[in-house]
């Protein structure tokens, strides 16, 4: 059996699983955003708790969010409270306080960089709070961190081929007077960070020596979970923020997209990150005082297509693919006296099939097609959002069996790991299953274009 782990913003959650994909217990545990890297171990060892003998678990597998940042300070210890590692607050993916090193950045790896990424908040770190980054041992991400705790390892992730102007090597760390002994070792998706060490078995209930392997990130666990395993199909992985990963056949070049190694070779992976969107249902949740996110979909429901006109753009916190813009803001356009609370939360759930649809004309624009759309996660069961998202994209929407595909990626990868199948292939084609699709509905059409083309406004 196979216990799989995964850090998200504002959860974390655990599964295990065994070799042929079945979900054999799951628990989650809410986080918050007060970037205390300590909740995560907290969260690990209540999994472990809830989720019963952990004696029977040959093997460990964990993905995380990111790109976020982790200083480290010093290693893993056991006490009486549990599991610690002493370390600085995590700077979360949304976190674009580093914006000023973006450019130099940029610059140095020949293409655009967020200041969401490792390099400028770690610049920003040395630049601006020059102790902490004396007394960091490791920079670290999310799931790395956990790793660390458990096996003593520090590792980094590096997902596939592509990535290289959103990592480093000793050059680059050598240009911008940066400390190597601070940056880890890369390994890949599938490989182990180690074994469980003894302390941490010992206090989690494990048996000796089980392997803790890397699923790679959140999204890259989340595709091979979702199905997605040839060109013009694409896993629609959201949560608090959301991303399009469209398999190709051949790498693409975009500025405004991402574009490197499948988790299925020889195939490429094309990504487009759009910042708030799980995020944004929240914020209007709460902002037009609703209880429940059942209370907000029903409200919303209320409404008619296409919002009496409003339009809702979703850029809360800035916003990545396509326009990687940290000081874009969100808007309501088209506000009259006819909209009503139902409007404005319809609008929300258009305004995030919008930004879908505008990541995805920005790939077809590069002659790639995209046919269909796995949606997975926290949204993949709300059906007004998926009838929405058909109708906007005018794609077909399939919702796989298993939601948390992340977890299920984890077992996939783990599986393979430990020789059950013979390539990531034939274990996500054997381990995963579409529960539902949802076709666009034609008599919309008309109606999401002339919005579409405001929202593009």
């Amino acid at each position: 059996m196979l216990l799989t782990v995964d850090i998200g913003t504002s959860s974390f959650k655990a599964a295990v699983f065994d070799y042929g994909g079945k979900r054999l217990s799951f628990t989650d545990f809410p986080l918050s955003f007060d970037a205390d890297c300590s909740q995560w171990l907290k969260a690990f060892e209540n999994c472990c708790r809830k989720l019963g003998n952990m004696k029977k678990i040959e093997a460990v597998v964990i993905s995380g969010n990111g790109p976020s940042l982790v200083p480290v300070l010093g290693e893993p210890e056991s006490g009486k409270d549990g599991l610690t590692v002493p370390a600085d607050r995590v700077r979360l993916w949304l976190d674009r306080s580093a914006v000023k090193y973006q450019e130099e950045v940029s610059e140095l790896m020949g293409g655009f960089v967020d200041a969401c990424f490792f390099l400028p908040k770690i610049l920003s770190v040395k630049n601006e709070e020059a102790e902490l980054y004396r007394k960091t041992k490791h920079f670290l991400g999310v799931p790395e961190y956990l790793a660390f705790a458990l096996t003593g390892c520090a590792r980094t992730v590096f997902p596939s081929e592509g990535f290289d102007r959103w990592f480093w090597n000793d050059s680059v760390l050598e240009k911008l007077d940066l400390d190597t002994e601070k940056f880890p070792p890369f390994i890949r998706p599938g490989d182990a960070f180690g074994t469980i060490s003894s302390s941490s078995a010992d206090f989690f209930g494990f048996a000796k020596n089980i392997p803790v392997i890397t699923g790679g990130p959140d999204f890259f666990s989340a595709i091979t979970g979702s199905g997605v395993t040839e060109p013009s199909h694409a896993c629609d992985r959201t949560g608090s923020s959301e991303g399009i990963n469209l398999c190709t056949q051949n790498l693409v070049e975009d500025r405004r997209l991402m574009s490197y190694g499948h988790p299925i070779k020889p195939y490429w992976n094309l990504s487009g990150t759009i910042n708030t969107t799980g995020k944004a249902i929240e914020w209007c949740k709460d902002f037009l005082g609703l209880s429940s996110y059942d209370d907000f979909y029903a409200l919303a429901h209320k409404s008619k297509r296409g919002s009496g006109g409003l339009v809702f753009v979703p850029y809360l916190a800035g916003e990545r693919a396509p326009v990687w813009d940290p000081s874009a803001r969100a808007l309501w356009r088209g506000i009259s006296l006819s909209s009503g609370k139902s409007e404005f939360a319809n609008s929300v759930l258009e305004g995030i099939g919008f930004a879908v649809r505008d990541v995805i004309n920005v790939m077809e624009g590069k002659g790639v097609s995209v046919e269909q759309l796995h949606v997975t996660g926290r949204l993949a069961g709300v059906e007004s959002l998926n009838r929405i998202k058909a109708d906007i994209t005018g794609k077909q929407i399939l919702v796989p069996a298993c939601k948390e595909t992340e977890l299920l990626g984890l077992a996939i990868t783990g599986s393979c790991f430990m020789g059950k199948y013979a390539s990531v292939y034939e274990a996500s084609s054997a381990m995963t299953r579409i529960e539902k699709t949802y076709e666009p509905n034609p008599e919309n059409a008309g109606i999401y274009e002339e919005l579409f083309l405001e929202y593009k406004r």
